[in-house]
């Protein structure tokens, strides 16, 4: 009967100890880049939202790109920030191109065609450099060509 007992009592042990040493195993938490604000990502999705809206229907690339610049510089770990770089990019080239409903005098600091082109370049490059394997990348790459590439990592601010 104390044979039973201790054989009972070894194996609660047992078991009762087993998740604490499978839990040792996990190191650290989850990865601090991924790690987001949940107003914050709010906040920036809906000003993507609007951004897409501006570039797409309205063809209002100052407005869309007033938008973007603003998600890239208070939620830079934007969990959509690839579709944004793309998106900034193209606003910055089409500006330079003189496309679309607004001037590129409207823009909030004066810049020349070209200066909109090298923002363009820019943009565009940080996103293939960043994201290599992104979903926008392709895209980003077929426009950086005519710019004569992507800019080295270094080169950008």
């Amino acid at each position: 009967m104390k044979r039973k007992v201790c054989l009972m009592f070894l194996f609660c042990v047992i078991l009762l100890s087993v998740p604490a040493v499978y839990g040792q195993g996990v190191k650290g938490g989850p990865d601090p880049s991924t790690i987001r604000d949940p107003e914050l990502e709010k906040d920036s999705l809906h000003n993507l939202e609007v951004a897409r809206n501006y570039f797409k229907l309205k063809k209002a690339y100052v407005a869309a790109l007033n938008r973007l610049e603003e998600i890239i510089a208070g939620n830079p770990t934007f969990s959509r920030i690839e579709e944004v770089y793309l998106m900034a990019g193209q606003s910055c080239l089409w500006l330079a191109e003189g496309k679309g409903k607004q001037r590129s005098e409207q823009y909030k600091a004066a810049r020349t065609p070209e200066q909109f082109r090298e923002m363009g370049r820019e943009y565009l490059s940080r996103l293939v450099n960043e994201y290599p394997n992104g979903q926008y990348t392709k895209t980003a790459e077929e426009q950086l060509r005519a710019l004569g590439g992507p800019l080295p990592k270094e080169d950008r601010p």
